[in-house]
Protein backbone atom coordinates (compact mmCIF):
# COMPACT_ATOMS: atom_id res chain seq x y z
CA UNK A 1 0.00 0.00 0.00
CA UNK A 2 0.81 3.62 -0.72
CA UNK A 3 -0.34 6.91 0.12
CA UNK A 4 -0.98 8.59 -3.40
CA UNK A 5 -1.59 12.15 -2.00
CA UNK A 6 -1.89 14.48 0.88
CA UNK A 7 -4.02 17.17 1.85
CA UNK A 8 -3.93 19.52 5.11
CA UNK A 9 -5.83 21.75 6.32
CA UNK A 10 -4.73 23.79 9.60
CA UNK A 11 -3.25 21.35 10.85
CA UNK A 12 -0.04 22.34 13.30
CA UNK A 13 1.62 24.91 11.15
CA UNK A 14 0.25 23.97 7.68
CA UNK A 15 -2.44 26.15 6.69
CA UNK A 16 -2.98 24.19 3.46
CA UNK A 17 -1.38 21.64 1.80
CA UNK A 18 -1.76 19.20 -1.22
CA UNK A 19 1.09 17.01 -2.54
CA UNK A 20 1.30 13.66 -4.50
CA UNK A 21 3.76 11.20 -3.28
CA UNK A 22 5.19 8.25 -4.88
CA UNK A 23 5.40 4.69 -4.28
CA UNK A 24 9.21 5.01 -3.26
CA UNK A 25 11.54 6.40 -0.90
CA UNK A 26 10.25 10.55 -0.03
CA UNK A 27 12.62 12.62 1.71
CA UNK A 28 11.07 15.84 3.86
CA UNK A 29 14.67 18.26 4.11
CA UNK A 30 14.03 21.24 6.39
CA UNK A 31 15.53 23.24 9.42
CA UNK A 32 13.96 22.39 12.89
CA UNK A 33 11.00 23.67 13.32
CA UNK A 34 9.63 24.20 10.23
CA UNK A 35 7.76 21.19 9.72
CA UNK A 36 9.09 17.60 8.70
CA UNK A 37 7.95 15.98 11.56
CA UNK A 38 4.25 17.54 11.41
CA UNK A 39 3.91 16.03 7.93
CA UNK A 40 5.06 12.53 9.61
CA UNK A 41 2.73 13.12 12.12
CA UNK A 42 -0.26 14.14 9.77
CA UNK A 43 0.42 10.63 7.98
CA UNK A 44 0.18 8.72 11.30
CA UNK A 45 -2.69 10.84 12.81
CA UNK A 46 -5.07 9.81 9.58
CA UNK A 47 -4.04 5.79 10.00
CA UNK A 48 -4.68 5.90 13.77
CA UNK A 49 -6.54 8.99 14.21
CA UNK A 50 -4.86 10.00 17.24
CA UNK A 51 -0.83 11.28 17.16
CA UNK A 52 2.00 9.70 18.44
CA UNK A 53 3.40 13.04 19.82
CA UNK A 54 0.48 14.83 21.94
CA UNK A 55 -2.75 12.72 23.66
CA UNK A 56 -4.67 16.55 23.03
CA UNK A 57 -6.15 16.65 20.08
CA UNK A 58 -6.26 20.56 19.75
CA UNK A 59 -2.48 20.54 19.73
CA UNK A 60 -3.04 19.25 16.26
CA UNK A 61 -5.23 22.09 14.84
CA UNK A 62 -3.50 25.64 14.15
CA UNK A 63 -3.30 27.79 16.43
CA UNK A 64 -6.01 30.53 15.09
CA UNK A 65 -7.91 27.75 13.32
CA UNK A 66 -11.86 26.10 14.48
CA UNK A 67 -10.54 22.97 13.36
CA UNK A 68 -7.99 20.70 11.29
CA UNK A 69 -8.85 17.96 8.21
CA UNK A 70 -6.49 15.58 6.58
CA UNK A 71 -7.61 13.90 3.78
CA UNK A 72 -5.38 11.38 2.38
CA UNK A 73 -5.54 8.48 -1.37
CA UNK A 74 -4.28 5.25 -0.38
CA UNK A 75 -3.76 3.13 -3.34
CA UNK A 76 -4.45 -0.95 -2.00
CA UNK A 77 -3.52 -4.14 -4.15
CA UNK A 78 -7.19 -3.83 -5.78
CA UNK A 79 -8.69 -0.53 -5.09
CA UNK A 80 -7.70 3.05 -3.96
CA UNK A 81 -9.02 4.08 -0.86
CA UNK A 82 -10.38 8.23 0.02
CA UNK A 83 -10.13 8.93 3.67
CA UNK A 84 -10.68 11.95 5.53
CA UNK A 85 -10.33 12.80 9.31
CA UNK A 86 -11.65 16.14 10.51
CA UNK A 87 -10.55 17.07 14.24
CA UNK A 88 -12.48 19.47 16.00
CA UNK A 89 -12.09 21.18 19.63
CA UNK A 90 -15.51 19.31 20.40
CA UNK A 91 -13.56 15.69 18.78
CA UNK A 92 -13.25 13.90 15.68
CA UNK A 93 -15.12 12.45 12.70
CA UNK A 94 -13.48 9.74 10.17
CA UNK A 95 -14.50 8.62 6.77
CA UNK A 96 -13.63 6.01 4.88
CA UNK A 97 -14.73 5.96 1.15
CA UNK A 98 -16.45 9.23 1.82
CA UNK A 99 -18.90 7.26 4.64
CA UNK A 100 -18.69 8.65 8.23
CA UNK A 101 -17.28 5.74 10.89
CA UNK A 102 -19.53 5.45 13.50
CA UNK A 103 -16.49 4.10 15.83
CA UNK A 104 -13.10 4.93 15.25
CA UNK A 105 -11.86 1.13 15.76
CA UNK A 106 -13.49 0.20 12.55
CA UNK A 107 -11.63 3.24 10.89
CA UNK A 108 -8.32 2.40 12.09
CA UNK A 109 -6.41 -0.13 9.80
CA UNK A 110 -7.34 1.45 6.61
CA UNK A 111 -3.58 2.37 6.12
CA UNK A 112 -1.24 0.79 7.93
CA UNK A 113 2.11 2.47 9.37
CA UNK A 114 4.81 1.92 11.44
CA UNK A 115 6.40 4.60 13.04
CA UNK A 116 10.23 5.13 13.87
CA UNK A 117 11.29 8.44 15.74
CA UNK A 118 14.50 9.01 17.69
CA UNK A 119 12.27 8.03 21.01
CA UNK A 120 11.99 4.42 19.88
CA UNK A 121 15.05 4.02 20.71
CA UNK A 122 13.65 4.32 24.76
CA UNK A 123 11.24 0.96 23.29
CA UNK A 124 13.87 -0.81 25.37
CA UNK A 125 15.07 1.95 27.92
CA UNK A 126 12.27 3.51 28.51
CA UNK A 127 9.43 2.98 30.72
CA UNK A 128 6.67 0.13 30.77
CA UNK A 129 4.18 2.50 29.29
CA UNK A 130 6.20 2.83 26.57
CA UNK A 131 6.48 -0.49 25.33
CA UNK A 132 2.94 -1.03 26.36
CA UNK A 133 1.38 1.71 23.95
CA UNK A 134 3.86 0.14 21.34
CA UNK A 135 2.09 -2.94 21.82
CA UNK A 136 -1.16 -1.35 21.97
CA UNK A 137 -0.73 0.80 18.21
CA UNK A 138 0.46 -2.29 16.82
CA UNK A 139 -2.07 -4.23 17.61
CA UNK A 140 -4.68 -2.64 17.03
CA UNK A 141 -4.04 -1.77 13.57
CA UNK A 142 -4.16 -4.94 12.43
CA UNK A 143 -7.00 -5.96 14.89
CA UNK A 144 -10.22 -3.61 15.58
CA UNK A 145 -11.55 -5.95 18.19
CA UNK A 146 -8.24 -5.80 20.07
CA UNK A 147 -8.41 -2.31 19.88
CA UNK A 148 -12.28 -2.18 21.51
CA UNK A 149 -11.15 -4.81 24.24
CA UNK A 150 -8.33 -1.78 25.37
CA UNK A 151 -10.87 1.32 25.27
CA UNK A 152 -13.79 -1.11 27.26
CA UNK A 153 -10.99 -1.98 29.57
CA UNK A 154 -9.53 1.29 30.32
CA UNK A 155 -13.62 2.35 30.58
CA UNK A 156 -13.90 -0.30 33.46
CA UNK A 157 -10.41 0.71 34.69
CA UNK A 158 -11.35 3.96 35.41
CA UNK A 159 -14.63 2.98 37.13
CA UNK A 160 -13.07 0.67 39.14
CA UNK A 161 -10.39 2.98 40.10
CA UNK A 162 -12.58 5.77 41.09
CA UNK A 163 -14.76 2.84 43.30
CA UNK A 164 -11.47 1.97 44.80
CA UNK A 165 -10.60 5.91 45.91
CA UNK A 166 -14.33 5.99 47.16
CA UNK A 167 -13.45 2.61 49.36
CA UNK A 168 -9.95 4.06 50.82
CA UNK A 169 -11.96 7.21 51.92
CA UNK A 170 -14.89 5.06 53.55
CA UNK A 171 -17.18 7.01 51.17
CA UNK A 172 -18.32 3.97 50.22
CA UNK A 173 -18.21 0.55 51.59
CA UNK A 174 -20.35 -1.89 49.55
CA UNK A 175 -17.88 -4.62 48.16
CA UNK A 176 -20.45 -5.93 45.84
CA UNK A 177 -19.80 -3.06 43.42
CA UNK A 178 -16.35 -3.35 43.41
CA UNK A 179 -16.61 -7.23 42.49
CA UNK A 180 -18.86 -6.16 39.58
CA UNK A 181 -15.90 -4.09 38.37
CA UNK A 182 -13.43 -6.59 38.65
CA UNK A 183 -15.74 -9.03 37.17
CA UNK A 184 -15.95 -6.98 34.15
CA UNK A 185 -11.99 -6.01 34.12
CA UNK A 186 -10.99 -9.76 33.96
CA UNK A 187 -13.00 -9.94 31.18
CA UNK A 188 -11.62 -7.58 28.81
CA UNK A 189 -8.12 -8.46 30.59
CA UNK A 190 -7.17 -12.37 29.36
CA UNK A 191 -8.80 -11.02 25.83
CA UNK A 192 -6.25 -8.08 25.77
CA UNK A 193 -3.65 -10.68 26.61
CA UNK A 194 -4.24 -13.59 24.99
CA UNK A 195 -3.79 -11.04 22.07
CA UNK A 196 -0.76 -9.85 23.26
CA UNK A 197 0.94 -13.18 23.73
CA UNK A 198 -0.12 -14.52 19.84
CA UNK A 199 1.32 -10.52 18.73
CA UNK A 200 4.81 -11.30 20.46
CA UNK A 201 5.25 -14.50 19.45
CA UNK A 202 5.06 -13.67 15.89
CA UNK A 203 7.05 -10.45 16.59
CA UNK A 204 9.65 -12.36 18.08
CA UNK A 205 10.50 -14.68 15.07
CA UNK A 206 10.50 -11.73 12.48
CA UNK A 207 12.91 -9.32 15.29
CA UNK A 208 15.66 -12.70 16.35
CA UNK A 209 15.80 -13.07 12.64
CA UNK A 210 16.52 -9.39 11.86
CA UNK A 211 18.84 -8.82 15.04
CA UNK A 212 21.12 -11.63 14.29
CA UNK A 213 21.67 -10.51 10.34
CA UNK A 214 22.04 -7.04 11.96
CA UNK A 215 24.36 -8.02 14.75
CA UNK A 216 26.48 -9.64 12.18
CA UNK A 217 25.45 -13.61 13.56
CA UNK A 218 26.80 -12.38 17.46
CA UNK A 219 23.83 -12.02 19.10
CA UNK A 220 20.02 -14.18 19.58
CA UNK A 221 17.43 -11.76 20.57
CA UNK A 222 14.58 -12.84 22.72
CA UNK A 223 11.17 -11.05 23.86
CA UNK A 224 9.78 -12.19 26.66
CA UNK A 225 6.16 -10.52 27.96
CA UNK A 226 6.39 -9.67 31.59
CA UNK A 227 2.57 -10.00 33.03
CA UNK A 228 1.69 -8.37 36.30
CA UNK A 229 -0.42 -11.73 37.09
CA UNK A 230 0.91 -14.88 36.97
CA UNK A 231 -0.02 -16.09 33.31
CA UNK A 232 1.55 -18.06 31.09
CA UNK A 233 1.23 -18.21 26.80
CA UNK A 234 0.05 -21.89 27.22
CA UNK A 235 -3.07 -20.97 29.52
CA UNK A 236 -6.07 -20.84 28.02
CA UNK A 237 -8.47 -17.88 29.18
CA UNK A 238 -11.04 -20.19 31.39
CA UNK A 239 -7.39 -20.06 33.34
CA UNK A 240 -6.28 -16.86 32.88
CA UNK A 241 -9.98 -16.15 34.59
CA UNK A 242 -8.94 -18.00 37.48
CA UNK A 243 -5.76 -16.81 37.67
CA UNK A 244 -7.19 -13.14 37.99
CA UNK A 245 -9.86 -13.88 40.39
CA UNK A 246 -7.66 -15.42 42.65
CA UNK A 247 -4.71 -12.28 42.61
CA UNK A 248 -8.08 -9.63 42.81
CA UNK A 249 -9.03 -11.47 45.86
CA UNK A 250 -5.87 -12.02 47.69
CA UNK A 251 -4.50 -8.29 47.11
CA UNK A 252 -8.41 -6.76 47.74
CA UNK A 253 -7.56 -5.14 50.88
CA UNK A 254 -4.23 -3.90 49.14
CA UNK A 255 -5.93 -2.32 46.30
CA UNK A 256 -8.20 -0.84 48.76
CA UNK A 257 -5.96 0.35 50.83
CA UNK A 258 -3.90 1.89 47.76
CA UNK A 259 -7.10 3.34 45.79
CA UNK A 260 -5.90 1.63 42.85
CA UNK A 261 -6.04 -1.29 40.51
CA UNK A 262 -2.29 -3.01 40.99
CA UNK A 263 -2.29 -5.40 38.03
CA UNK A 264 -4.11 -6.00 34.88
CA UNK A 265 -2.75 -5.41 31.33
CA UNK A 266 -1.81 -1.67 32.39
CA UNK A 267 0.75 -2.61 34.54
CA UNK A 268 2.63 -5.31 31.89
CA UNK A 269 6.00 -5.12 30.82
CA UNK A 270 7.95 -6.24 27.71
CA UNK A 271 11.55 -7.59 28.20
CA UNK A 272 14.00 -7.91 26.15
CA UNK A 273 17.10 -10.10 25.92
CA UNK A 274 20.39 -10.63 24.28
CA UNK A 275 21.98 -13.97 24.77
CA UNK A 276 20.33 -14.34 28.02
CA UNK A 277 20.98 -10.74 29.49
CA UNK A 278 18.51 -8.07 30.02
CA UNK A 279 19.04 -5.81 27.21
CA UNK A 280 17.68 -2.94 29.48
CA UNK A 281 20.09 -3.43 32.18
CA UNK A 282 23.43 -4.80 30.75
CA UNK A 283 22.79 -3.89 27.10
CA UNK A 284 25.35 -1.36 25.38
CA UNK A 285 23.58 1.60 23.60
CA UNK A 286 24.70 0.49 20.22
CA UNK A 287 22.68 -2.92 21.08
CA UNK A 288 19.70 -1.15 22.91
CA UNK A 289 19.34 0.54 19.42
CA UNK A 290 19.87 -2.40 17.05
CA UNK A 291 17.04 -4.20 19.61
CA UNK A 292 14.65 -0.96 19.25
CA UNK A 293 15.60 -1.04 15.02
CA UNK A 294 15.02 -4.70 14.83
CA UNK A 295 11.71 -4.49 16.43
CA UNK A 296 10.65 -1.68 14.01
CA UNK A 297 11.79 -3.64 10.78
CA UNK A 298 10.15 -6.70 12.15
CA UNK A 299 6.75 -4.95 12.79
CA UNK A 300 7.12 -4.11 9.27
CA UNK A 301 6.99 -8.13 8.22
CA UNK A 302 4.69 -8.68 10.82
CA UNK A 303 2.16 -6.48 9.03
CA UNK A 304 2.83 -7.73 5.76
CA UNK A 305 2.79 -11.51 7.09
CA UNK A 306 -1.03 -10.31 8.41
CA UNK A 307 -2.95 -8.07 5.81
CA UNK A 308 -0.84 -9.17 2.54
CA UNK A 309 0.84 -5.71 2.18
CA UNK A 310 3.55 -3.64 3.61
CA UNK A 311 3.05 -0.47 5.74
CA UNK A 312 3.73 2.81 5.05
CA UNK A 313 7.29 3.69 6.66
CA UNK A 314 7.85 6.92 8.77
CA UNK A 315 11.57 7.64 9.86
CA UNK A 316 11.33 11.27 11.52
CA UNK A 317 14.85 12.53 11.99
CA UNK A 318 16.28 8.79 12.72
CA UNK A 319 18.67 8.29 10.15
CA UNK A 320 20.87 10.78 12.09
CA UNK A 321 20.68 8.62 15.31
CA UNK A 322 22.00 5.47 13.66
CA UNK A 323 25.83 4.80 12.95
CA UNK A 324 26.44 3.71 9.28
CA UNK A 325 26.06 0.09 9.51
CA UNK A 326 22.49 0.28 10.94
CA UNK A 327 21.83 3.24 8.57
CA UNK A 328 22.50 0.98 5.73
CA UNK A 329 20.51 -2.24 6.74
CA UNK A 330 17.60 0.07 7.42
CA UNK A 331 17.63 1.60 4.11
CA UNK A 332 19.12 -1.39 2.25
CA UNK A 333 15.52 -3.64 4.11
CA UNK A 334 13.18 -1.08 3.15
CA UNK A 335 14.52 -0.56 -0.84
CA UNK A 336 11.95 -0.69 -3.50
CA UNK A 337 9.16 -2.53 -1.03
CA UNK A 338 8.15 -0.09 1.43
CA UNK A 339 6.82 3.28 0.73
CA UNK A 340 8.75 5.46 3.29
CA UNK A 341 8.61 9.01 4.70
CA UNK A 342 12.21 10.29 5.82
CA UNK A 343 12.94 13.50 7.35
CA UNK A 344 16.30 15.17 7.64
CA UNK A 345 17.82 18.47 8.05
CA UNK A 346 20.23 17.24 5.17
CA UNK A 347 21.32 13.88 3.34
CA UNK A 348 25.07 14.66 2.92
CA UNK A 349 26.38 12.36 5.53
CA UNK A 350 24.01 9.43 4.26
CA UNK A 351 25.54 7.61 1.49
CA UNK A 352 22.87 4.88 0.16
CA UNK A 353 21.91 4.48 -3.24
CA UNK A 354 18.07 4.16 -2.04
CA UNK A 355 18.67 8.31 -1.03
CA UNK A 356 19.90 8.41 -4.98
CA UNK A 357 16.62 7.10 -6.23
CA UNK A 358 14.13 9.13 -3.84
CA UNK A 359 11.63 11.96 -4.36
CA UNK A 360 13.75 14.98 -2.57
CA UNK A 361 11.00 17.83 -0.98
CA UNK A 362 11.90 20.99 1.02
CA UNK A 363 9.91 22.25 3.42
CA UNK A 364 10.15 25.67 4.86
CA UNK A 365 7.51 27.19 7.10
CA UNK A 366 4.56 24.61 6.55
CA UNK A 367 5.49 24.88 2.89
CA UNK A 368 6.12 21.99 0.79
CA UNK A 369 8.07 22.22 -2.56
Amino acid sequence: MHIKQLDLKNFRNYNQLSIPFENKVNVIIGENAQGKTNLLEAIYVLAMAKSHRTSNDKELIHWDKDYAKIEGWVEKKNNTIPLELLITKKGKKAKCNHLEQVRLSKYIGNINVVMFAPEDLNLVKGSPGIRRRFIDMEIGQVSPVYLNNISLYQKVLHQRNQYLKLLQSKKQTDMTMLDIYTEQLIEFAVKIIKKRFEFLHLLQEWAKTIHFSISRGLENLQIYYKPSVDVSEEDDLSKMINKYQDKFINQKQKEIERGMTLFGPHRDDLLFEINGRDVQTFGSQGQQRTTALSVKLAEIELIKSEIGEFPVLLLDDVLSELDDYRQSHLLSTIQGKVQTFVTTTNIDGIHHETLTKASIFQVNNGNLI
